[in-house]
């Protein structure tokens, strides 16, 4: 048993190194590291996400600041990359300024984070980079953002794929149809990797005229990522913590996976030591009656014509997991969907399963904070789909770790936004 709450353990083997920016609670870090990569550092302004990412991430060292005011250098000096080179160079930029289900604004401050990720890629010269965002960049005057940046890559010396392409989660073995731009670099020496070919269909291919993936299987399906996990109406303690020992179903072979009950052979991430019985991120919400009555009067598939949530079909996949608002714009949350059988908002597990998330993995105690670090994440497995691409690109055979790690201190999942502040020193919070 390795403990690493308060150590940053080098890993004992050699994998090519990745630097995530905006990271997030993690999800584009637990997919790179899926597909054999050790991110060794993490640079993230929310202190609650620095947290969560220390949490379940114990070997990587998190950088509690913007990127605006972060340097290459820094990032080698605070982890233990130090003057090793960097295989790639990942990021999930905020997307809200570009996204098309609010207001476009185009002088939006935080459009303009995508040119301190190009500023770090240079500085730290990695051999590929990717850069993940909404696909509302692609669309009207954003796409000038874009083009602009394509453009500063080019001159400093790194291709870029310009054919950038609309990945959906659903053909990644992702029980959610979530739309997402990709672009990859790559330095000058190097490559252009590829984009990863689809390995799943969602049920409804035929309504797509995508006859192309008839030979691919059906992605996961709402009820075979959540149907095993325990119903929290039946635990009275999950009205006041979002944890209990429970009694699991029988997995399909999708949550098999996510439970570790199954394990599969292109997963190259370090083992953490979790107990099975142990259910996490389930606190429960307390609806009115009334509310009870019409959400379970909605058709599976439809809106509840009151709230307008998404009531989740068993047999479909996941609508969009949104985010919600950041505290910059009112902290606001955004719509849940219903649970397709009980008349309830899901929990956060629940949407963490609809986002290829593995059991072991944490996020904060709270609701508001548990739904917004899932829903602003990178699917993982999306994410390692990605990145496997880097990998052959680096000519490399992916090792699996032979260590396991112990995950980080339950208390870093319970401070409050002050009380993280605090701890990481955040200046720019």
């Amino acid at each position: 048993m390795i403990r690493t709450q308060h150590l940053k353990l080098k890993p004992l083997q050699q994998r090519p190194i990745a630097v995530d920016l905006f990271a997030g609670a993690g999800g584009m870090t637990l997919g790179f590291e899926q597909a054999g990569f050790d991110v060794l550092a993490a640079v993230e302004i929310d202190p609650i996400h620095c947290a969560v990412h220390e949490y379940n991430f114990p070997f990587c060292s998190v950088l509690c600041k913007s990127v605006e005011n972060t340097t290459g250098k820094e990032i080698r000096d605070r982890s233990n990359i130090g003057n090793s080179e960097i295989d790639v160079v990942i990021c999930g930029s905020p997307c809200q300024g570009f996204s098309l289900m609010g207001k476009r604004i185009f002088d939006d401050p935080r459009n303009s984070l995508v040119f301190h990720f190009h500023r770090l890629v240079l500085e730290l010269q990695p051999k590929f980079f990717v850069m993940e965002n909404v696909r509302g960049i692609t669309i009207g005057e954003h796409k000038q953002i874009l083009k602009a940046l394509i453009h500063e890559f080019k001159i400093k010396g790194y291709q870029v794929e310009e054919d950038y392409q609309i990945l959906n989660a659903a053909y990644y073995g992702v029980p959610q149809a979530r739309e997402r731009l990709f672009l990859i670099g790559a330095r000058e020496d190097m490559k252009l990797p590829k984009y990863p070919q689809p390995i799943t269909k969602p049920a409804n291919y035929h309504k797509l005229k995508a006859k192309h993936l008839s030979h691919l299987p059906v992605c996961p399906t709402v009820w075979e990522a959540i149907g095993d996990l325990p119903e929290v109406e039946q635990y009275s303690d999950l009205l006041t913590k979002d944890w209990t020992m429970a009694d699991y179903g029988k997995p399909s072979n999708y949550a098999a996976i996510l439970r570790n009950i199954k394990t599969v052979a292109d997963d190259y991430s370090y083992d953490r030591l979790f107990d099975s019985r142990f259910l996490s991120s389930s606190l429960r919400t307390k609806h009115s009656q009334l509310t009870i009555e019409r959400f379970a009067a909605t058709v599976p598939g439809e809106r509840e014509p009151i709230s307008r949530f998404h009531k989740l079909h068993p047999a479909g996949v996941c609508n969009t997991l949104r985010a919600g608002t950041d505290k910059y714009k009112g902290s606001f949350t955004s719509p849940r969907p219903i649970h397709p059988y009980t008349p309830r908002c899901i929990t956060v597990r629940e949407a963490a399963r609809l986002h290829s998330y593995p059991d072991w993995f944490r996020f904060h105690i709270t609701k508001w904070h548990g739904f917004r670090q899932v829903g602003n994440s990178v699917p993982p497995l999306l994410a390692k789909a990605v990145a496997a691409e880097i990998i052959r690109r680096l000519n490399i055979s992916p090792t699996k770790p032979n260590i396991s790690y112990e995950l980080g201190t339950e208390k870093l999942l319970q401070l409050n936004i002050s009380q993280a502040a605090q701890k990481y020193e955040c200046v720019d919070c």
